[in-house]
């Protein structure tokens, strides 16, 4: 059986659903989902769940990803990217001084207003499909997270090489375009490059071209990241050998006070997939192991 996370190296040009069709192609499995949308014109880690790994999206979408991102200053457009429509311009200059004492007030929890080019919904309708149709968009509101913020290095007049650590949910282009704005001018996205996305490095990633040398050898799986490596994350928890077949039955099993809800739960030295601690037992939530 083919499961586990194959971390893709998505190109530019090359829509996340895209990518997901290939692997599912690649690994001939139906049960395919990736770990977070990368607008086509970014490249960089795309995570994707193969097979039984896809029970595991709650629990691995919500880590922190890292992107590498240029930011341009003196142009504002419709999409927050160089893709878009220009609408504003500036002649002020933004020096690296300037732009070092505006990333202060960017970590943290900071608010931003979504897109209008987005797949998020209002009215059950996507903001693009609005932004398209000519229609207002709505406001909204979200709160997301910056635990690092830098600047790397300029490269050219009003040109910077940033990079942010960032909660899921947020908009890098949004953050050029509400930094352009703090600095009393202007500014938009040009290249987009996702480095990490939770445990998964840009280090470690696949090239499409590199996966499909090995599904032509019939080594697909090598490239696979086992459903318990990828959970490496949460405490372990392991439970008599004996319990297997109760847990396996959805029992649940005594195991007094613990300071987690979430375990990488045993039975013995076998692998079961994630327990959920409640009430000082453990139930097997989402299962992973053989039969």
């Amino acid at each position: 059986m083919k499961e586990g996370i194959v971390s893709v190296l998505k190109p530019p040009g090359m829509s996340s659903s895209d990518v997901v069709g290939d692997i599912r192609r690649l690994f001939q499995e139906k049960r395919v989902g990736h770990l977070g949308t990368l607008d086509p014109g970014a490249a960089g880690v795309l995570p994707v769940c193969v097979g039984r790994a896809v029970r595991l999206f709650d629990y691995l979408v919500d880590k922190e990803k890292t992107y590498r991102f240029e930011l341009l200053f003196g142009r504002e457009t419709d999409t927050q990217d160089v893709y878009g429509r220009v609408t504003d311009r500036t002649e002020k200059n933004l020096s690296r001084q300037e732009l070092e004492g505006l990333l202060p007030r960017f970590r943290g929890e900071i608010i931003q207003q979504a897109p209008a080019y987005s797949a998020l919904k209002s009215g059950g309708k996507k903001l693009y499909d609005l932004a398209l149709a000519g229609k207002e968009i709505p406001e909204k509101l979200r709160p997301v997270t910056i635990s690092r913020l830098e600047l790397l290095e300029q490269t050219g007049e009003n040109r910077y090489l940033m990079e942010v650590t960032c909660s899921r949910g947020t908009y890098v282009r949004t953050l050029c375009h509400d930094m352009g704005r703090a600095a009393g001018g202007c500014a938009c996205m040009g290249m987009l490059l996702r480095t990490a996305s939770g445990p998964f490095s840009i280090e470690s990633a696949h090239t499409l071209e590199a996966l499909r040398a090995l599904a032509e050898e019939g080594q697909a799986e090598k490239a696979l990241l086992s459903c318990e490596a990828a959970l490496g994350y949460m405490p372990a928890l392991k439970l008599p050998a004996e319990r297997f077949q109760p847990a396996r039955n959805g029992l649940p099993t005594y195991v007094g006070k613990l300071p987690v809800e979430t375990v990488r739960l045993y039975c013995g030295d076998r692998f079961m997939g994630i327990g959920q601690v409640e009430n000082r037992q453990v139930r097997l939530r989402v299962h992973l192991y053989d039969e």
